[in-house]
């Protein structure tokens, strides 16, 4: 074949590929560009279109396919995100970026071992990336694997200065490295104070476990200050270690049994056999020392939170008879009183306790609550009682809010109102002072005032009680 018939058979070759892919291409690009302009605006979803349909055309541009992964990512688009993701991560095109977005979209999508798997991968290939070191963290810690989850933190800090890190370092550091603990706690609460409350709690709880000489006390000692802050897996593994270094601690026992009602059962010591939510570790405590208050108060929590008031009140009156001067027991006993239907015998109990510590706001606040949501002599306990709680503790807000409450349920909206604005300004985010302005403003019949209150503890406390309650009244009331 001639040179001159070559050229021409290279030129109508050419004519014909340009014909059929010049179009597609030229498409492919516009995709580009739209799906450009999409994600500019924040139309994420058209984003993610446009780039898969522009990844398909530009069959090169292998990066674009984690563009439409993200975009899906971003559009909310979990099934979408995994999808695209998956094909760019065939393709190895994924950044540490798209390691870490695949990783949260399978998160999301309720497939954690999945998404532990992506990010332990993503964190091979992308060493350097800290927010990956972040989730790995977190996914480490739901599995109960703590030196896995400290190794990660370790090296998330190694890479930059993170106030929550240092936090959930210092915690893991609780059990095997208490000064240490208490360093990177601190560093926490200097990079954010909000981490400031929590960690003084830590820090007096390993000054005073410091102090114990006893291996199993100090462990009981630490667990209990991680379940102060609700650190119930962890603390859990402190209790585990208390029984082990003691299988004769009634009190180790008892934190044990919280533990497993705490965390649901999950987490639990070698070769002790799965108990009903703690319950096999608190009769073993009750085996080894009936006598003991703190094993009795743990045993009446368990059986309140089972719905059996007689055995919790049976447990806190034996509770009050080993620590008779005790008022807390007494506060319990008025409790499970006032659950089972006593109302006289739940007063007498809450006055016994502020007979026992005539000098504490918390336990007049506490009888004056108690009249108040029970409508139980109201004005002549109740209201005197909240007073007395003011006269100790005036800038308290729970016992403003108690008071506040007292004059509603008394007919004194005035001092209502004066009494629970000034409570809410110390307190700003409590949702029960709130709901208590709320009930004041119904009372007045300042509907938009009292609209406005409960639509704030409802967002306050959207999933726990008191939210649920304000929304109730928000159906009742404005439905």
């Amino acid at each position: 074949m001639s040179k001159q018939n070559r050229i021409t058979i290279f030129l109508v070759l050419l004519i014909i590929f340009l014909a059929i892919f010049a179009p597609i291409v030229y498409t492919g690009y516009a995709d580009l560009r739209s799906a450009q302009s999409a994600a500019a605006q924040s139309n994420f979803k058209d984003a993610a279109q446009k780039y898969e349909s522009a990844a398909r055309k530009l069959f090169w541009r292998n990066d674009l396919w984690e563009q439409a992964g993200l975009s899906a990512y971003r559009a909310q688009s979990m099934g979408e995100a995994i999808r695209l993701l998956e094909v760019a991560r065939q393709k190895n095109s994924l950044s540490d970026e798209g390691w870490y977005a695949l990783g949260l979209a399978y998160w999301v999508n309720k497939d954690h071992k999945t998404a532990l798997s992506i990010w332990q991968a993503g964190a091979l290939l992308n060493p350097n990336y800290a927010p990956m070191y972040d989730r790995l963290s977190i996914a480490y810690h739901e599995n109960g694997d703590y030196v896995s989850e400290q190794a990660a933190l370790t090296k998330r800090l190694a890479l930059a200065d993170d106030a929550s890190a240092h936090y959930r370092l210092g915690l893991l550091l609780t059990l095997s490295d208490p000064d240490q603990s208490i360093k990177e706690l601190l560093s926490a609460s200097s990079l954010d104070p909000q981490f400031d409350p929590v960690v003084q709690t830590l820090r007096t709880t390993l000054n005073i476990a410091a102090l114990e000489d006893v291996p199993s006390t100090r462990l009981v000692t630490i667990g209990r200050g991680l379940g102060l802050v609700q650190e119930w897996g962890l603390a859990s593994k402190a209790f585990e270690q208390a029984v082990s270094a003691d299988a004769k601690n009634a009190e180790a026992w008892a934190w044990l049994g919280e533990a497993r009602q705490q965390t649901g059962g999950a987490l639990r010591p070698k070769g002790v056999s799965k108990g009903q939510n703690g319950s096999e570790e608190l009769n073993k405590a009750l085996s080894l020392d009936p006598r003991d208050p703190v094993v009795r108060g743990l045993r009446g929590l368990y059986w309140k939170r089972q719905g059996n008031y007689v055995e919790a009140l049976n447990e806190y009156l034996q509770a009050a008879q080993i620590e008779p001067s005790n008022p807390a027991w007494q506060i319990s006993i008025g409790q499970a009183y006032t659950q089972s239907g006593n109302l006289v015998a739940a007063l007498a109990a809450y006055q016994k306790a502020t007979d026992l510590a005539p000098n504490d706001a918390t336990y007049w606040r506490l009888l004056a609550m108690f009249c108040s949501d029970n409508a139980v002599r109201v004005s002549d306990i109740g209201l005197p009682a909240a007073q007395k709680a003011e006269s100790i503790s005036p800038q308290d807000a729970q016992v403003l809010d108690a008071l506040g409450w007292a004059y509603l349920n008394t007919g004194y909206l005035f001092h209502a109102e004066e009494t629970l604005l000034k409570a809410v300004q110390f307190t700003p985010d409590s949702a029960i002072i709130h709901v208590h302005l709320a009930e004041m403003y119904l009372q007045k019949g300042d509907r938009p005032s009292a609209l406005n209150e409960l639509n704030l503890a409802q967002k306050l406390d959207s999933s726990g009680p008191v939210g649920e309650f304000a929304g109730k009244l928000l159906k009742q009331y404005f439905p």
